[in-house]
């Protein structure tokens, strides 16, 4: 039996992957803010998160080899995806990155990650509690 091998712990570990490719998908955006003709980039993962969540299955849940199995969700293959945005200029110099936007955007990204790994962190202590017995 795999205790962290549910649908929520699927979904945290796949939040965590995607905020930290967002995180260096800002970086890279900041890191260019000069560069003429840059187009910034995106990370799309919270549309397909919602998508594949909307098809799993929260009720049927398997403790024993013997159980029926569950259909699978599609979480294990999750992936952000990164975009480029071609349609807007910021700069005479076709450069399309917002300082401002992309701080915003870290700013996010960073709480959604702090929110993930604390959940996660919680799930891990409230098992322990409950292995040793609340001791």
């Amino acid at each position: 039996m795999n205790l962290f091998n549910d649908t929520l712990s699927t979904v945290l570990v796949r939040q965590m992957d995607a905020c930290t490719l967002r995180q260096q998908v800002i970086a890279n955006n900041i890191a260019n803010i000069n560069t003429p003709g840059f187009k910034k980039f995106e990370v799309n993962f919270q549309q397909q998160l919602q998508q594949a969540l909307g098809k799993s299955d929260f009720t049927m849940r398997t403790t024993n080899a013997r159980h029926i199995a569950p259909g699978q969700s599609g979480l294990q293959n999750l992936e952000p995806e990164v975009v480029q945005v071609g349609d807007t200029a910021m700069k005479a110099g076709k450069n399309n990155v917002d300082i401002d936007e992309e701080m915003v955007d870290l700013a996010a990204n960073t709480l959604l990650y702090r929110l993930a790994t604390r959940v996660r962190s919680d799930r891990a202590n409230t098992m322990s509690y409950v292995i040793k017995g609340g001791r």
